[in-house]
């Protein structure tokens, strides 16, 4: 089975645990305003892998993985857009005992990801906005994708749970915005949820939406900081 990569990274340090290869795929259903990766939303322009060519590209850092308590990490894009490529690539990895994160924000069809959960050790979980109105403001669709997704691994998936979130500027960036945020993950009832991370708004996207022709309406707006973001938490 073949799927589209966008690119990837072999030695990766912040999208899971342990050192791990990240695997970017293309195409994604969502225009985030914030996006710093728009190269990755057209799924038909990706180079085209075969699950066993990526396969074999994650086998070369084996000896990492297993020295770190890392393995592999797929993102994108939106990932589940290619669930039945990842399913595939994931049963593989399981196979050669390779740990296995899913970098999602939970848009996709089921009957694409279902049984990708299967084989999948980590999701790490992008919220994107708390309240319909504000991840529609955002994303430009709905929740009800990442709404069905919510409701399939209450019931279906049974690993790890990280979630992260992009603090924007004028959107999330005060500590009643993230008291509404951490309040909206205690009640969506997710089992074995581990953390909790506060990505800041960066803007180094700039030059890609210029090379895409694409305006990008938070070109001048100010990046922030770890420390300040962190601060917003509890």
């Amino acid at each position: 089975m073949q799927g589209r990569i966008h690119s990837f990274e072999s030695m990766g340090l912040h999208d899971g645990p342990g050192i791990r290869s990240v695997v970017f795929l293309k195409g994604c259903p969502l225009r985030c305003s914030y996006c710093h990766n728009p190269d990755t939303w057209v799924e038909t322009d990706g180079d085209k892998i075969s699950s066993d060519e990526l396969l074999n590209k994650v086998k070369r850092f084996a000896h990492y993985h297993k020295s770190s308590g890392g393995g592999v990490t797929v993102s994108g894009g939106e990932p589940l857009l290619q669930g039945k490529f990842l399913k595939d690539f994931f049963k593989k990895c399981k196979d050669e005992g390779i740990h296995t994160a899913l970098d999602t924000s939970g848009v996709g069809l089921k009957e694409k990801y279902n049984e990708l959960l299967d084989y999948t050790d980590l999701i790490i979980l992008d919220i994107k906005h708390w309240n319909p109105d504000g991840y529609l403001d955002i994303t430009g669709i709905s929740m009800d994708a990442f709404n069905d997704f919510i409701n399939t691994i209450k019931v279906k998936y049974k690993g790890d749970i990280w979630i992260r979130h992009v603090v924007v500027p004028g959107i999330s960036d005060d500590k009643k915005s993230i008291e509404e945020l951490e309040k909206y993950i205690n009640d969506l009832g997710l089992r074995n949820v581990k953390k909790l991370e506060l990505l800041p708004f960066h803007n180094m996207a700039k030059e890609k939406y210029d090379k895409l022709n694409i305006d990008y309406t938070f070109k001048d707006v100010k990046a922030l900081e770890y420390d300040y973001v962190n601060s917003l938490l509890g």
